[in-house]
């Protein structure tokens, strides 16, 4: 008991004090600006899958962009026609003619269709939308070295508990896995889109093993952006969060989408256990810091596990073991303002406070897509884009930002 209590509770401090750490000792790593920019050519690949009129305000969002050097290419798997037009030579419409039902499979159909060579592959879901300035504050992370880049996600639609309580999760992920490991010199974690990568290193990771080994594996293929992840850092490399490159994401909106959505992630989390692992062992052996810290990251426990572990054993410790319970509780407390303190420096806007008291709801939830991991083909259903807005009107409830 004394030994996973130790665990516990270092996982349940580890976020209070990176937030310390990078408060006092983190910094931005874009260097000096350099007096004669590179404009990166990238190319921006929409995976849509069954419905590809949710992708028009992302695609209009990204021909308003402030940066031009950019090529959309449009996926459109097993999509009916198009209800809408684009009269503009950055537009790629991409119709499979057999069905792809993967999104690396549609990203790679997308890069064998391109119209030119590109410096940069930039990942969007069908239902994203682009910040304006989004592809320009990418250029500038790109000219100051950085070969991958993760932009920050924001929540698209913050009008059900649901949504509101899956971007409060969005947030203290983007504050805790991203912004405090970027300020500390390591390497963020991936959020699934809105991600840059050099064209060079995206091409070398769509032809490695993993991903040709997924494609036969459908549904239980392990998370593309987790392949990603790990093929970066095995090489040595890092990736960068730029905050302020924004892409809006539509949050789920109902009890069972929540199941659907966290059921697929529990099972990737537990499918990539051995590569978390991995990673942290290789930093260990060769002192490197930024793969250790990373390995570390990725191997915590999903929240609601570690408050759930750390409940049973404080409940356990009351007979056996009164002191391990003690620093237990002591511990929950600390894990508790750490959530508090990372919504707050990350901006969390007022329907996410107001959910706070709802998350038990969404922890119940999580338990039952827990429940829903050990048949992927039978219960991982594609997730359905409702919310089709404007990026003007999501700017304009958050603020303009």
């Amino acid at each position: 008991m004394a030994f996973l209590s130790l665990l516990l509770i270092l996982q349940l401090v580890y976020p209070f004090g990176t937030i310390l750490l990078a408060r006092v000792f983190g910094k931005e790593r874009l260097g000096a600006r350099k007096a004669n920019p590179v404009n990166f050519d990238c190319a921006c690949i929409i995976t849509a899958y069954r419905n590809a009129e949710i992708a028009q305000p992302l695609v209009d969002s990204l021909l308003q962009q402030t940066y031009q050097k950019f090529v959309i290419y449009l996926v459109a798997d097993e999509c009916p026609k198009l209800g809408f037009e684009v009269q503009d030579e950055r537009f790629v419409l991409l119709r499979p003619e057999q069905a792809l039902r993967l999104k690396a499979k549609s990203i790679i159909h997308a890069q064998q269709h391109f119209k030119r060579k590109h410096d940069y592959i930039v990942v969007f879901d069908a239902d994203n939308l682009a910040h304006p300035q989004y592809l320009e504050t990418i250029n500038q992370y790109a000219n100051a070295g950085h070969t991958c880049i993760q932009g920050q996600r924001m929540a698209k639609n913050l009008d059900s508990s649901y949504a509101a309580l899956d971007s409060m999760g969005e947030h203290y992920k983007n504050y805790i896995e991203r912004q405090v490991a970027y300020l500390l010199g390591g390497s963020a974690v991936i959020s699934g889109s809105g991600m840059a990568t050099e064209a060079g290193l995206y091409q070398a990771y769509l032809a490695s093993p993993e991903i040709a080994q997924g494609q036969q594996q459908g549904k239980k293929m392990l998370q593309e952006d987790k392949i990603l992840q790990n093929f970066i850092l095995k090489r040595g490399g890092k990736i960068a969060y730029a905050r302020n490159a924004i892409v809006y994401d539509e949050k789920v909106d109902t009890g069972d989408a929540v199941e659907t959505q966290r059921g697929r992630w529990l099972f990737s989390y537990f499918q990539n256990i051995p590569n978390a692992a991995g990673i942290l062992l290789r930093g260990l052996f060769h002192l490197n810091v930024i793969q250790l810290y990373f390995g570390l990251v990725t191997l915590a426990l999903p929240m609601f596990l570690q408050l759930g572990l750390a409940l049973l054993l404080t409940l356990l410790g009351l007979w056996l073991a009164p002191w391990w319970s003690l620093a237990l509780l002591l511990a929950m407390g600390i894990f508790t303002l750490g959530i508090l303190w990372a919504l707050k420096l990350d901006g969390a806007p007022k329907p996410v406070w107001d959910a706070l008291w709802q998350v038990p709801k969404f922890v119940l939830r999580q338990v039952l897509g827990l429940l829903k991991m050990r048949d992927p083909n039978k219960h991982f259903k594609h997730t359905e884009q409702k919310k089709k807005v404007t990026v003007e009107h999501v700017m304009r409830k958050n603020g303009g930002r």
